[in-house]
């Protein structure tokens, strides 16, 4: 396995080196943990996204350093760092019980999550919780085993979002799932069988999981078992499925247009 392929498994939530402009900035605009230092490429092309994650971090006490394009390169482990690097403390793992609460306040968003069952794939979790974030869920849950966390690749496809959205680490998505119904959440596996259609769940405007399953997979028996409804993107054509990336953006702003439906 080579250091771009290698995932974290230890368990921790993970996010330590931020990689890519967006990510970057989003990292230093949000405030949320500490940034210990900033890598720009020197000589890099002019670039006022990376003049402004320079003028960030310089604000906030980040010490800034120049350094080769080949240097950056061999501190990277995600394909194209964009000429900038972040080494921050790591992301600090939300509650799941705190996620599944109810609201105090009728202002406040009811909780809408997005549960991922072994998603694997980087991209396809950065994918994942970019859509989540912009369609208003209030969390994501992912596994400790058999699932990507959060490297350098997740954090640059998420594009910042794992710097606003919180992330809960679960022993087992099974057990996750019965904590959920105690708490009164509704969870909503997709599933290409499902009964019902994610643009016609009325539950949605109650407290929502989504559940999405891995990659290829799908969701797994026990999951699909503890779900309280499967429901379906509805598909035409020839091919029987979506990638989970796509079907959970199917899903997320299926769920957010029937929560808060467009003026």
């Amino acid at each position: 396995m080579t250091p771009r392929q290698r995932r974290n498994d230890d368990g921790d939530l993970g996010g330590a080196q931020v990689e890519g402009r967006q990510a970057v900035r989003e990292l230093l605009l949000a405030g949320r943990r500490r940034v210990r230092e900033v890598l720009v490429a020197d000589g890099r092309d002019p670039s006022a996204v990376l003049d402004e994650i320079v003028e960030l971090a310089r604000a906030a006490s980040v010490p800034v350093r120049l350094v080769g394009a080949h240097q950056l390169a061999a501190r990277s482990s995600s394909e194209v760092p964009q000429g900038v690097l972040a080494v921050a403390e790591p992301l600090e793992a939300a509650d799941l019980e705190v996620l599944a609460r109810r609201p105090p306040t009728a202002r406040a968003p009811v909780p809408f999550l997005v549960v991922l069952d072994g998603v694997t794939d980087p991209h396809n979790l950065g994918a994942i919780l970019r859509t989540a974030l912009c369609a208003g869920a209030t969390g994501a849950v992912l596994p400790r085993h058999r699932s990507a966390h959060v490297t350098a690749t997740v954090a640059k496809a998420a594009a910042g979002a794992v710097e606003h959205l919180p992330i809960a680490l679960v022993p087992g998505v099974g057990a996750a799932l019965e904590l959920l119904r105690r708490e009164g959440v509704w969870s909503v596996g997709l599933d290409e069988q499902g009964a019902r259609v994610v643009h016609d769940l009325d539950l949605a405007t109650e407290p929502v999981a989504l559940v999405l399953g891995a990659e290829g997979k799908g969701l797994g028996r026990l999951t699909r078992d503890r779900c309280d409804v499967l429901a379906r993107v509805p598909l035409a054509g020839p091919l029987a499925s979506l990638n989970v990336a796509a079907a959970a953006a199917v899903a997320c702003f299926a769920v957010s247009r029937i929560r808060e439906p467009p003026r």
